[in-house]
């Protein structure tokens, strides 16, 4: 249950011989409106990445010290309204409401006013202190569409500042807004609704009056509007004991549920629609007053127009995708290649001043090879990849950055309903291609919930980054030539294997129609330089949090057991990981490769994909550039690329098994996805391998 907003805020402006007075500002806007863009330039490096209490939708916040004054920034989920029906939604409203922040600023598309207004109006009604950005103003202009943005200011009744995020435009005048604004106290916006529907209002309002634990908190209007909407989310936040309800708030409920069937006597069952339309209405009049096209500008085709004329056809959308995928592969190993040869003389070269420096100091021989073997040769061996995970990164934020994955998702979303699959479920395995964790995550943005649990049970078959240093070890020492095509195919064996398996779990367990989604195509622009790094490194940079983290505790791990018992040759058959992996070793013998070093790894690589080659490295015992040489000794082409199949489809690794348990809050749909996927896995790699040596590629 949501705590009820405190009387006061905060987050309001402070002052104290501490240090300087501090602002705290909200950022709130549709997806595609610039947000994100907005909050980088504002804050730059300055910034914590966590998670929202009690979920695991990811929580930004940053600072900025401007004229000696204190910013700090909080950057809400992107969402096109102040509903309940997304856990992104919910979470914006919950923080405006509980945190009650100084300023909200709330950021929109200049080139789709009346959609984004949408939010505004509703910010505006809760009585929220909104200073309005208009973005994209550059786009406007291009366009031949100007804005009266003082009269826009008028007619809301709040600052309203242009700005061009990719350009840092604007913001310096937006900070100097946002000081002026902060802290001040706004009347809610009214909009008639109708006699019909503001009778109910009134009566509403009249009751909450008498309500003390709502008193202070919220407009009761805007409060009133919500109940009629149907709210049923905001009604369990309010009560302050939904099993045990005060006569006042027994009667509030029925005066609700009266006047909702009274308004649905008049107006049918729709009755959202109805304030949908009122609010539609006064976003109309207002663009009306304060936008002015040129005759010519609304009938011709714009750049963006153009170009999805040929991007999003439906006959050339998917092969233009793939061909754009396969294109971000071939740069990042191209590319790759050559830095991943220095990063490994880089290791190989410190591993041998470690190993010299301890020897010269007396250290014992089971030191030294703690920390050459174990961890500099393990966790080095997957810090070597670092460069072509960076630059895969590189690139999709380019592709994200012009606009282009969203036309992915759109061109997919056609493709996945003639399957019966929500088009929306491609969203999160696209997310999935950086991580299976924050994959799960996303599908909080289906409302439907059979829709959530099939998406939940496909993401982790995309291949993720921790994948990637396998496959970059395998391919580069059997596909070097094709490294690039080799492991894009392993991408689109997860997304074809992604597909089938929720075609099958559709069938079986979640029958029914599947309704499409509005996809929205922002404008294509230019990638700006920075943001671009900062995407690279916030993404790239959880794999090098997690090399110091679990990779190094598991390289660890690994090393004592590959050690134990006590006398033991290191990393022998005869050591307790040896004896694991001997007794594992039969069941991939199938699928060819049937080492008890593979069997090891792949358990091990349930901790964290990325510990399978730090296994690799501490079990072998070499530095990073022998480690390619070893792998040709004991592995053949169709070995290796059975493996990297199996690698991809196998159990998730834990922290991915632990976001599903908590996402479907049950164990049953928990060990189906762990025992469909470990099946899948090695039913996969043993068909590559049999049928591969039936066509003579053993």
């Amino acid at each position: 249950m949501e705590p009820l907003p405190r009387e006061t805020s905060p987050h309001e402006r402070r002052s104290n011989k501490e240090g300087p007075a501090e602002l705290v500002v909200a950022l709130v806007g549709n997806p595609n409106s610039g947000k994100s863009t907005i909050f980088n330039n504002l804050t730059g490096a300055r910034q914590q990445v966590g998670n929202w209490p009690g979920v695991t939708v990811e929580r930004k916040e940053g600072h900025l010290l401007s004229d000696g004054k204190l910013v700090r920034v909080v950057d809400l989920p992107g969402t096109y309204s102040l509903g309940a029906y997304s856990e992104d939604e919910a979470i914006t409203r919950r923080y405006l409401l509980t945190e009650k922040p100084a300023l909200v600023i709330n950021i929109v598309d200049g080139t789709n006013l009346e959609r984004n207004l949408y939010l505004t109006v509703q910010l505006l009604e809760m009585g929220a202190n909104v200073l309005l950005a208009l973005n994209m103003y550059d786009e406007l202009q291009a366009r031949q569409i100007s804005v009266a943005v003082d009269r826009l200011s008028q007619l809301l009744g709040i600052p309203v500042i242009p700005t061009v995020a990719t350009r840092g435009q604007g913001l310096p005048e937006l900070i100097r807004a946002a000081w002026a604004a902060g802290g001040q106290k706004k009347e809610p916006l009214v909009i008639n609704y109708g006699p019909e529907i503001e009778a109910e209002i009134t009566a509403l309002t009249k009751m909450m009056e008498g309500i003390p634990e709502l008193k202070g908190s919220w407009a009761h209007r805007w409060l009133a509007v919500k109940l009629l909407e149907g709210d049923t989310a905001l009604l369990t936040a309010l009560a302050p004991n939904p099993r045990r309800l005060p006569p006042a708030w027994e009667a509030l409920l029925a005066q609700r549920a009266e006047a909702i069937k009274r308004l649905e006597r008049v107006f049918g069952e729709d009755l959202d629609a109805q304030f949908a339309d009122r609010r539609y209405g006064f976003i109309g009049g207002l663009v009306r007053e304060v936008v002015k096209r040129r005759p010519s500008a609304e009938e011709r085709l714009s750049l963006s127009d153009k170009i999805d004329q040929v991007v999003t056809n439906r006959f050339l959308g998917i092969p233009l995708f793939l061909l754009a995928m396969w294109g971000v592969f071939q740069f990042t190993f191209k590319l790759g290649d050559p830095l991943v040869g220095w990063v490994e003389a880089f290791f190989e070269w410190f591993g041998g001043i470690v190993g010299s420096g301890l020897e010269g100091a007396g250290a014992p021989e089971i030191v030294r090879s703690l920390f050459v073997d174990g961890i500099i040769g393990g966790v080095g061996s997957v810090l070597v990849f670092l460069p072509p995970i960076f630059l895969l990164f590189f690139a999709l934020s380019l592709l994200e950055g012009s606009g282009y994955m969203a036309r992915a998702a759109y061109i997919m979303d056609r493709f996945m309903h003639t399957l019966g699959l929500h088009g929306k479920s491609f969203i999160p395995l696209l997310i999935g291609v950086g991580c299976n964790v924050p994959a799960v995550m996303a599908t909080r943005t289906l409302e439907n919930k059979q829709d959530r649990l099939l998406t939940i049970l496909i993401a982790p078959l995309m291949s993720c980054t921790a994948r990637l240093p396998i496959y970059v070890l395998f391919a580069g020492a059997f596909f070097s030539a094709n490294q690039g095509l080799v492991i894009f195919s392993l991408y689109l064996l997860g997304l074809i294997l992604a597909i089938l398996m929720g075609v099958v779990f559709k069938a079986l367990f979640f029958r029914g129609t599947t309704s499409h989604f509005v996809m929205e195509l922002p404008p294509y622009r230019v990638p700006t330089f920075r943001g671009t790094l900062l995407h690279m490194w916030d993404r790239g940079g959880s794999f090098l949090r997690k090399a110091g983290t679990i990779i190094f505790s598991a390289v660890v791990l690994i090393w004592v057991l590959s050690n134990l018992p006590w006398g033991v040759e290191y990393a022998s058959q005869e050591s307790w990981l040896g004896r694991i992996g001997t007794f594992l070793a039969p069941l991939f013998k199938p699928a060819g490769f049937g080492s008890w070093e593979a069997a090891v790894a792949l358990v091990l690589g349930i901790l964290a994909k990325e510990v399978v080659v730090g296994t690799f490295g501490v079990i072998y015992g070499v530095q990073e550039a022998g480690l390619t040489e070893v792998i040709q000794q004991h592995w053949t082409p169709l070995s290796a690329y059975a493996f990297m199949a199996m690698s991809l489809i196998y159990i998730p690794c834990i922290a991915t098994i632990a976001t599903i348990k908590r996402e479907t809050n049950s164990w049953a749909w928990t060990g189906l996805a762990v025992g469909y996927s470990l099946a899948l896995g090695w039913l996969v790699g043993v068909l590559i391998y049999q049928v591969g040596r039936l066509l003579g590629y053993a």
